[in-house]
């Protein structure tokens, strides 16, 4: 069997915009957390976050955060790029504590995993069409810094 192996697709740095409490519905406590802007850069892509999509968010009844996430990016050279991904986000009570009072929480004390699909008509970024990634997570002051790994 081999070993997995990835090699880093981009960093990026998110902002989000004051949540939209749903309330708690038979599923959770559901939040709508809109994106306000952001960057992305690596070794093959680079750009910034579009302020289209959001994470729509459920706190389930054990405390772990499914994440539900739409975003378009727009390349350095003038190409969208749309993702879609699921994730969880969770971690000892004190960084989830730290998360509900809006306080920066590191990757090191989360488990913070995302599934990141693309998809792009441009043929330059053709190739996001066809592999697959997974990303991990921190939280920041006013967002998010997610780091984006193409399993090879």
């Amino acid at each position: 069997m081999s070993e997995l192996r990835g090699e880093l697709l981009y960093r990026m740095t998110l902002q989000v915009g004051a949540p939209f409490d749903i309330g708690t519905t038979p599923r959770g406590h559901r939040l709508v957390i809109p994106f306000a802007g952001g960057t992305f850069e690596g070794p093959k892509l680079r750009g910034k976050v579009l302020g289209t999509g959001g994470d729509w968010l459920l706190q389930r009844s054990d405390g772990v955060m499914e994440l539900d996430v739409r975003r378009t990016l727009w390349t350095d050279d003038g190409h969208h790029i749309y993702a879609y991904y699921r994730g969880i986000l969770t971690g000892t009570p004190a960084a989830m504590d730290r998360i509900g009072r809006g306080e920066p929480v590191p990757a090191a004390d989360l488990y913070f995993r995302t599934t990141p699909v693309f998809e792009t008509g441009a043929e330059k970024y053709a190739w996001l069409n066809r592999i697959v990634a997974v990303g991990i997570g921190a939280i920041t002051a006013n967002g998010a810094e997610l780091d984006v790994y193409q399993i090879l």
